[in-house]
C-alpha cells in the first residue's frame, strides 16, 4: 500500500489521494471531511480543534462513517493545527468513528500506530459524496464604503478578487506550518477565523501576527461559540476571543460578536 499522505491543510489533497489515508491537520468537521472524501481516501484524519460548540470539530467523523471511511482526530493539544507533520510525530487520537475503531483504532493511541494499523488493513476509496450547500456567502446588507463582507465555510475559499473586503472564514486561525504567507490568499482588509481552542503553542490563533505584518486587522471567534467549518455560524454566532493590533486599533475588542467586529472594521476605514 502507499505511504499515507501528510499535509497541513485537507485543501491541499488532489486526485493522487484516491484510495490513500490522508493525514491533514485541518479541523475535523464536515467541510473537511467532505472535502477528502470527493478526493477519494480511503481513510481520514484530522484534528479536533478543541472540538467546540455542538462538536463541530470532531461532526466530521460521523459524516465519514456514512460513507464507510475509517475516520479519526489527534487532540489539538497533542499535534498543532494546520502543522501536518506534527500529527505523525506527536499527535494522539481523540476521537474514532465506528469504521475506524472496527480496525482497532482507539482514543489515546498514538497516530503514528493508528497509521500503522490502516495502513495493514484492505480498505477501499470513498464513494463520491454529495455536493455541499453554498460554502460562499456575500452578506450585502453588511457592506459600506464599497467594502464587501464575504462568509466563507472555508479560507481556501478565499480569492485575489477579496482583496480590499472582508472575510470571515470557518477555518481554524493556525498558520499551515508556521508559514506567514499562508495566513490568507488576498490583501483584505479583515479576516476572521476560529480560534480552535488555541491548541498546543497557541497554534490556532497563529494567523494573527502574520496578519498584523500586513497591515490587516485580525479577529479569531471562540470554538465555543461558533462551529468551525461553518461559516454562517461564525458570522452569526461568533464571539471574538483574540485579536491583532491593527484590529484593536481599528476599533476590534475581545468579547464583541462577529457582526459588530465586522462593522467596526468598516466604520474605521
Amino acid at each position: 500500500m502507499s505511504p499515507p499522505i501528510v499535509l497541513d491543510s485537507v485543501t491541499h489533497l488532489t486526485a493522487e489521494a484516491r484510495g490513500r489515508i490522508a493525514v491533514c491537520a485541518s479541523h475535523g468537521a464536515v467541510y473537511a471531511a467532505w472535502y477528502g472524501a470527493t478526493k477519494g481516501v480511503s481513510a481520514m484524519i484530522l484534528n479536533d480543534a478543541g472540538i467546540g460548540r455542538e462538536q463541530a470539530g470532531i461532526s466530521g467523523l460521523g459524516w465519514l462513517d456514512d460513507l464507510g471511511v475509517p475516520g479519526a482526530t489527534v487532540s489539538h493539544t497533542s499535534a498543532r493545527i494546520g502543522w501536518g507533520a506534527d500529527m505523525p510525530a506527536r499527535g494522539v487520537l481523540s476521537f474514532v468513528n465506528a469504521a475506524a475503531a472496527s480496525l482497532g483504532l482507539r482514543r489515546g493511541m498514538a497516530c503514528a500506530e493508528a497509521l500503522e494499523r490502516l495502513g495493514g488493513a484492505t480498505l477501499q476509496p470513498s464513494p463520491t459524496p454529495q455536493q455541499l450547500d453554498e460554502a460562499r456567502h456575500e452578506v450585502v446588507e453588511a457592506g459600506a464604503k464599497g467594502i464587501r463582507v464575504f462568509v466563507l465555510d472555508s479560507n481556501g475559499l478565499v480569492g485575489k478578487e477579496d482583496a480590499g473586503h472582508i472575510v470571515v472564514t470557518a477555518s481554524h486561525g493556525g498558520l499551515l506550518a508556521g508559514k506567514p504567507e499562508t495566513a490568507v490568499k488576498a490583501d483584505v482588509r479583515a479576516a476572521v477565523y476560529v480560534d480552535a481552542d488555541r491548541g498546543l503553542e497557541d497554534a490556532g490563533i497563529s494567523r494573527l501576527p502574520a496578519l498584523e505584518a500586513r497591515g490587516i486587522a485580525g479577529a479569531m471567534v471562540s470554538a465555543f461559540s461558533a462551529r468551525i467549518g461553518d461559516g454562517m455560524s461564525v458570522w452569526t454566532d461568533g464571539y471574538v476571543s483574540a485579536l491583532n493590533g491593527v484590529a484593536e486599533r481599528h476599533g476590534g475588542a475581545i468579547g464583541q460578536s462577529t457582526r459588530d467586529f465586522v462593522a467596526a472594521m468598516i466604520a474605521a476605514a
